[in-house]
């Protein structure tokens, strides 16, 4: 890749690695397309144990948000509370109370997919719709979050790069990727082939890919977490990830992509490929850890997963709480 040419090397993927088309002029859902009944079926089977892990971050005023374009960590304020029952100020009969509350936040400020109308490529929207035509003030109103309902449910696969290129610090033994270290096809396959067959990624997987990120955060602090230097996907990998024909891939990191970007004066090229043109579903800032630990010490790599975004109608994006089962 020429660092100094990020125009010409996006314009180059998108041409080789486009989906628009792929499955006729209104389609919305992208590479969820892959993911069909029989790939659900097979992600079912591979219940076993019975064991579940949550691959949410929680939701509060404590999370990585530092305000860049108006994200912010969720405020929770509480509408009706023990307080106001015991005082029997809210006005129910027969002595019920209740409490209620409501949040505030962007859609993306914690565990959440990107949505197909997230990132445009000069304007131009998945399978070639103007941007200005698919989000207005009014939202997504072609491939809104929504869309997916009842969709993102099937093989989970993990591939714990951290674990097999990282070197463990202050307690990270389960190993961590230094910041700015660019994943590439070479280290996914390698990381595959570490694993065994339990991680083979296929057509229709959900993929999710553990830097050990969010482990360095969670021991030192937020830091620059979001938006800062981070390990991740190199823009190389985009032929891999279509060619894969994978139905979306989630990483435990604020932006999938490797940060600082890997062209000079550039800005999360990756995903100006993957979205508008791939039509590819991007899952940040997942929580991985107690997954990998599992993967690590059974050896298998795959499980159920379900990781159906909040159907916030016209949404570009959306929280998720994922759930592995093996």
């Amino acid at each position: 890749m020429d660092r100094n040419d990020p125009e010409g090397a996006i314009a180059a993927a998108a041409e080789r690695c486009s989906n628009w088309g792929r499955w006729g002029a209104d389609d919305v859902l992208g590479t969820l397309n892959f993911l069909d009944e029989a790939k659900r079926r097979e992600g079912a089977a591979l219940v076993r144990r019975g064991a579940s892990f949550s691959l949410a971050q929680r939701f509060d005023a404590n999370g990585p948000q530092k305000g860049w374009r108006r994200r912010t960590n969720p405020v929770h304020t509480m509408l009706d509370t023990g307080t106001d029952a015991e005082r029997g100020t809210q006005g129910f009969p027969h002595g019920i109370g209740g409490a209620d509350d409501v949040i505030f936040m962007p859609l993306q400020a914690s565990t959440q997919w990107d949505g197909l109308g997230h990132i445009f490529d000069h304007g131009l929207a998945y399978n070639g719709r103007r941007a200005g035509d698919v989000v207005t003030s009014e939202g997504d109103r072609i491939t809104g979050i929504e869309t997916t309902a009842g969709l993102i449910a099937g093989r989970g696969v993990l591939l714990d790069v951290g674990r097999v290129f990282g070197v463990g610090q202050k307690g990270g033994a389960e190993g961590e990727l230094p910041d700015g270290f660019a994943i590439t096809t070479g280290h996914l396959e390698a990381t595959i082939a570490a694993h065994g067959d339990t991680a083979r990624v296929g057509r229709g997987d959900l993929l999710l890919v553990r830097t050990g990120r969010l482990t360095r955060a969670r021991r030192e602090g937020w830091g620059d977490y979001a938006g800062g230097d981070s390990a991740g996907l190199s823009f190389s990998t985009v032929d891999w990830l279509h060619g894969t024909e994978i139905a979306g891939v989630a990483t435990d990191t604020w932006g999938v992509e490797v940060r600082p970007n890997e062209f000079d004066n550039a800005f999360q090229p990756l995903h100006q490929v993957a979205i508008p043109h791939i039509g590819l579903f991007l899952g940040e800032m997942w929580d991985l850890d107690a997954l990998a630990d599992d993967c690590a010490a059974d050896g298998v790599h795959e499980f159920w997963l379900t990781a159906t975004p909040l159907p916030v109608t016209g949404a570009v994006g959306a929280p998720v709480a994922p759930i592995a089962v093996k």
